[in-house]
């Protein structure tokens, strides 16, 4: 049977604030349970959420990753060619961005990322009160990122709005919803703008994406669009990680201390972050027939939303989950999807939160904050709008 939970709003301000004592809730009702208020099915423990984004063909993502229905209501927008779509289409678009995002780019980009994040937060570094979400979180991404799309300087402020927007669409049309499309005009033409080709910096990863679609067969405005899913997903995400990273380590001193002794540890506590307060909280799927998910028989042509954040919480795959630990083994947490949709950015993504964190025990004693954090409400993003911090210098 599967427990019907009719008082869960998982897209109100009390449960995007503190989500937490809901996912237990959720999690311990039972491996899928029905939400009633909206009428669809949700998964919270970490098995079947893996087990749902592993099977593409009965959980599809053509018709859409949030609430709306695209088989039954108009999307607001075109839909995604790699975030909304199904093989064999998003194989083709998929290993159009994936060829630009290979290894050997990554390892190309390493130094400027390194040299960027040492830069700033030697320069942040003073002890003084500031607010690490406007000059920390979300100045390092917006400048190496765009830099290496090849976005021009002019306007790049818009990509943080668009993505806000996209990720509160995937909820219902709740005031988020509503306030993130209310006069968004202008960043919509921003964007489809500057996925263009001409617009694009030579060389950079948004011109290689147009060559490389182009030789695939795809059309100039598929192209752009390629571009558009790449920029929608690359910037708000890891400003939030960023910024829920600085949070977890200056709320847990003694982590950072050992960090700070050994920066090797910086990828896995990124990793860690990821798993103890995902950026990403949810996904929707959509059932293409009757399936089972551990043991639970859902219907074809059912909504299924998927807790990403609460997975990594799950005591059944982690020991102690509610503890950050930067030396906990985390692979195999949901952070970034999992599957042929897991997040195709993660490497750019991994490599911007490892030269951060080891930019910080290089240069800052300690992390101590500064005051109250304000809380980003957001449909499908867990992040924060202000986070005062003081960065205490000390000695490599």
């Amino acid at each position: 049977m599967t427990a019907v939970l009719p008082d869960v709003d998982p897209f109100s301000p009390e449960f995007l604030a503190d989500p937490y004592p809901a996912h237990e809730l959720l999690r311990e009702a039972g491996p899928v349970v029905h939400l009633e208020r909206y009428g669809i099915h949700a998964s919270a423990r970490h098995a079947p959420v893996r087990a749902a984004l592993h099977d593409p063909e009965a959980f599809c993502s053509s018709a859409g990753v949030g609430i709306s229905d695209f088989r039954k209501e108009q999307p607001w927008r075109p839909p995604s060619l790699l975030l909304e779509a199904d093989p064999p289409e998003h194989t083709r678009a998929r290993r159009v961005v994936a060829g630009v995002l290979s290894a050997a780019a990554m390892r190309r980009l390493t130094e400027a990322f390194t040299a960027a994040a040492d830069e700033l937060v030697a320069r942040l570094a003073h002890g003084a009160p500031f607010d690490a979400m406007a000059e920390l979180a979300l100045v390092y991404p917006l400048r190496v990122f765009s830099d290496a799309v090849g976005v021009p300087e002019d306007g790049r402020e818009h990509l943080l709005q668009y993505a806000r927007m996209v990720f509160n669409t995937f909820g219902p049309r709740n005031e988020l919803f509503e306030n993130a499309v209310a006069g968004a005009g202008p960043t919509r033409e921003w964007v489809d703008q500057q996925c263009r080709e001409e617009n694009l910096r030579p060389g950079g990863m948004g011109a290689q994406i147009h060559a490389r679609a182009a030789a695939e067969g795809f059309s100039p405005d598929d192209a752009a669009m390629l571009v558009r899913s790449f920029l929608s997903a690359g910037v708000d995400t890891t400003v939030h990680g960023l910024g829920n990273a600085l949070w977890c380590l200056a709320r847990h001193p003694d982590q950072y201390t050992l960090l700070r002794a050994d920066p090797g540890l910086a990828r896995a506590a990124f990793e860690e972050v990821l798993r103890y307060e995902a950026p990403v909280q949810t996904f929707f799927r959509t059932t293409t027939r009757p399936v089972a998910l551990d043991g639970v028989e859902i219907g074809g042509g059912e909504k299924v939303l998927l807790f990403l954040g609460a997975a990594g919480r799950d005591p059944r795959q982690w020991s102690d989950p509610d503890a950050f630990d930067v030396t906990r083994r985390a692979t195999g947490h949901v952070g970034f999807g999992f599957g042929i949709h897991a997040c195709v950015g993660m490497a750019m993504a991994r490599l911007e939160g490892e030269a951060v964190l080891t930019a910080l025990a290089r240069h800052v004693a300690r992390i101590e904050p500064a005051g109250e954090p304000r809380r980003m409400l957001n449909n499908t993003l867990r992040g924060l709008e202000t986070l005062p911090l003081r960065l205490v210098p000390g000695p490599a």
